[in-house]
């Protein structure tokens, strides 16, 4: 039988050990969320991936923008242009800006709560203190998401408030502003076409008569060229319409779209190996966690 005076330092070496498992087993559990967080991270962007990799190659799949050519001086008094690559980069900034603060500072959240007695008793469920996590998380991301939007430039609300209308394109401000411009009418044409193809929902019935007359244009108007349209916005508004690129402005961008494509499939591949991969360490992660949470557990019924 060991000496009683024993006990006191056996009890307080099973306490720091004890204490030391629920450590390890909270760095764990933070170890298997931000798995997860990296699972669905990969997740979206395995979906939404082939938008930003089109939008380096100057390409888009749906009109995003209004690109307004240099036949239309500064009639309409839009003085940026923008392009889909710049945009992306600025929507995928904000991504993992939103991504990794909300993150943290749901962790912050939850220690705020934690401290006023009604969350301490309540917080010793871990999946109490998780879904307190993740309502800090979404509300730090809306909260994101609204400064994201309240501070769009006043020249992309100008472009929204230019080709917004209700029911027909002619309510529309720039068909208004077109006209009494002095400029050819291709060049309207090109302009109304991107504008039904901005209106949300998409108005292809609108877009298709403009779109038709802009590829009769480019076949018999030897000024064509002149205007100023870009290949890529003539190749992004008949994908969206035809399907295809119909006229050989727009064909010669079809080895760029041709390039994206390939390149997305493999960008979508890896995602995929990712999320695949993040996945089982969360997975493994956590049931680590559980492993050493019930160790702990016992420790704590024999003593």
């Amino acid at each position: 039988m060991p000496p009683i005076e024993n006990y006191p330092m056996n009890v307080q070496s099973i306490e720091s050990r004890l204490s030391q498992l629920k450590k390890r087993q909270h760095r764990v559990m933070l170890l298997s969320l931000s798995a997860t967080v990296i699972f669905i991270v990969a997740l979206v962007a395995s979906f939404t991936q082939q938008t930003l990799v089109f939008s380096f190659f100057d390409l888009s799949q749906h009109v995003e923008q209004l690109h307004i050519p240099v036949a239309m001086g500064d009639q309409l008094l839009i003085h940026q242009q923008p392009d889909y690559f710049t945009s992306l980069l600025s929507w995928f900034g904000w991504l993992i800006l939103k991504l990794f603060v909300s993150f943290f500072c749901a962790f912050i959240f939850v220690r705020i709560l934690k401290k006023f007695k009604f969350f301490q008793v309540r917080f010793r469920s871990l999946i109490l203190r998780f879904v307190a996590w993740l309502i800090g998380f979404i509300l730090i991301w809306a909260g994101l998401t609204y400064l994201q939007y309240d501070t769009k430039s006043d020249e992309t609300k100008a472009v929204a408030k230019l080709v917004d209308y209700d029911k027909t394109i002619q309510q529309s401000q720039i068909a208004l502003e077109l006209k009494d411009a002095d400029t050819p009418d291709v060049v309207k044409d090109y302009l109304l076409a991107q504008t039904a193809l901005l209106h949300r929902p998409v108005d292809k019935d609108t877009a298709l008569p403009y779109l038709t007359y802009l590829v009769a244009a480019e076949r018999q108007d030897p000024h064509f060229m002149e205007y100023g349209f870009k290949p890529e916005q003539l190749w992004t508004m008949q994908h969206q319409v035809y399907g295809k690129a119909v006229t050989p402005l727009a064909q010669s961008v079809q080895k760029q779209a041709d390039q994206a494509q390939k390149l997305s499939e493999m960008v979508k591949f890896l995602c995929w190996g990712l999320s695949l991969l993040a996945a089982s360490i969360a997975l493994m992660f956590y049931a680590l966690a559980l492993n050493l949470k019930n160790r702990a557990f016992r420790i704590e019924q024999k003593n």
